[in-house]
């Protein structure tokens, strides 16, 4: 059927050009032999095959397609079951022959037979199985019917249907039990050496106020205060955790592939001509699988998930499988469904440097041609965070995140599943360590080994409070999630101390 493709939609059987063939030679003979029973066989020749070919035009059969993904949407690698229920709409009998359209990554095309031996109440149906090793969303669809007169001279083939859209989401990997839940338990209290600088819900004591009971005077905090205290239920609030994912293009710029305008030399599993054309490299597919890891993880353990991006916007506001952009917040099961779906089709984005080394001495503000616009969506221009060099980029790491980490401030752990950084970079992003109860930073880049960067961007963050790795694409990430817990134990009581400070530097 693919020759078939490259011709218009509508054709003679090669009965029907046998029939054109005939009906032109009769035609011949006629003139040259003059008898008129063969012109009339010829114009009876000539005519079947046009008739039957207006036929096909005209009284094009109509259909109705439902299509049933399951599980949908589904995990990268796990088998989807696809069941498609094919109904005759409009009068019209016969056989046709259809094709379910899938992209290339997906193998041939199945094709079958409408009506089917088990059609029922005028509807066939049909099964068979998709499986992708990469997440994303494909076009699967639509399905084209083939149909032929009564006498199976011509054909008309088109499309019943516009085809739907199967979302692919990464899986998620099982994590070992570890220590880095956070300040917070299972059941969402804050124990009490967490509360250096407690906050109106996590203290237990308080000021009384104008209503309160007197039942709930405590006695020993008034006296000791020299002022009226009431005891303050605990808080029993679900517990919080922060994750950062790094999406900027600059910070992935080995191996990238997707869009071909930006593609570095390509990948294998790119350039299909599937559909399946997201900017990615496989550091970032290691960072988008440790980032749903995680928050499943968490979620696992009752945790409220919150994801930003590098400047501090809502991690899946450029995702176009998000079911909600804006949101920031997920909890429960469903929570955890939406954020799947939205890693789904998450991309790189921003402009891309293509200097092995940026610039490594912080942030230079450069002006903007006349009439031209910077694009960014952080508010208020250029601030403080890092971003050298970025021009046309939300600037990374600066007011905007850390104003929401403070918005937070000690409820839950801080998580950063992060690209290349450069030191600057890093200082910037330092200082946002001491709004968690404890913070965590996976650094994926596949120059870990022969980078003289890395070192010292580590040692940026280990500074500031936060427990640092650096992974490549090939890393495990079970490994990696387990290698936080044997940090140094220091480097965690110097964090303790900087949050006990207080306050934003």
């Amino acid at each position: 059927m693919a020759l078939r493709d490259r011709f218009p939609g509508h054709f003679f059987s090669s009965r029907g050009w046998g029939l054109l063939g005939a009906g032109a030679v009769s035609l011949l003979a006629a003139q040259i032999m003059g008898r008129r029973d063969l012109l009339a066989l010829a114009v009876l020749l000539l005519v079947l095959p046009a008739l039957a070919l207006a036929g096909t035009r005209v009284l094009k059969p109509r259909f109705r397609v439902y299509r049933e993904f399951s599980p949908s949407p589904v995990e990268t690698s796990a088998r989807a079951t696809v069941r498609l229920a094919v109904a005759r709409t409009g009068a019209g009998t016969g056989h046709a022959v259809m094709e379910e359209h899938l992209p290339a990554r997906f193998g041939e095309s199945p094709v079958f037979r409408f009506p089917a031996r088990a059609a029922a109440g005028g509807t066939s149906r049909y099964e068979y199985h998709l499986r992708s090793a990469r997440r994303g969303q494909f076009l699967i669809g639509p399905v084209t019917a083939e149909f032929s007169d009564p006498f199976g001279l011509s054909f008309h083939r088109h499309a019943i249907d516009d085809g739907d859209l199967l979302t692919v989401t990464p899986a998620a990997i099982e994590l070992p039990e570890t220590g880095l839940a956070g300040a917070r338990g299972h059941d969402g209290v804050t124990p009490t050496r967490a509360r250096a600088n407690p906050s109106d819900d996590d203290v237990t004591t308080r000021e009384y106020r104008h209503g309160d009971p007197l039942r709930r005077v405590h006695w020993a905090a008034t006296a000791r205060h020299g002022s009226l205290m009431v005891r303050q239920e605990e808080s029993v609030t679900t517990p919080e955790a922060t994750i950062i994912l790094d999406q900027r293009l600059s910070a992935y710029p080995h191996g990238v592939f997707g869009h071909s305008a930006h593609s570095s030399g390509g990948h294998p599993g790119g350039g299909e001509g599937d559909g399946h054309d997201l900017l990615t490299s496989d550091a970032f597919e290691w960072a988008v699988t440790a980032a749903m890891s995680i928050g499943a993880h968490l979620a696992e353990r009752n945790y409220s998930l919150r994801f930003l991006d590098s400047a501090g916007e809502p991690a899946f506001r450029h995702s176009p499988s998000a079911p909600d952009p804006e949101a920031e917040e997920y909890t429960g099961t469903a929570g955890l469904q939406s954020i799947a779906e939205s890693l789904a089709a998450i991309e790189l984005s921003g402009p891309h440097h293509t200097h092995p080394h940026r610039d490594r001495t912080g942030p230079r503000p450069q002006k903007a041609a006349a009439g031209t616009s910077t694009g960014s969506s952080a508010p208020g221009g250029f601030r403080s965070g890092a971003g050298a060099g970025t021009g046309n980029a939300p600037h990374a790491f600066d007011d905007t995140l850390m104003d929401k980490l403070s918005a937070h401030r000690l409820r839950g752990p801080v998580l950063a599943v992060l690209g290349s950084l450069t030191p600057a970079e890093a200082r910037a992003l330092s200082p946002a360590a001491g709004f968690g109860a404890n913070a965590f930073a996976l650094l994926v880049t596949d120059r870990a080994q022969d980078s003289g960067e890395v070192p010292e961007v580590l040692e940026a963050l280990r500074l500031g409070g936060w427990r640092a790795l650096a992974v490549s694409a090939q890393s495990s990430l079970p490994d990696a999630w387990a290698a936080f817990d044997q940090a140094d134990p220091g480097m965690s009581a110097g964090a303790d101390v900087r949050r006990g400070v207080g306050g934003r530097p």
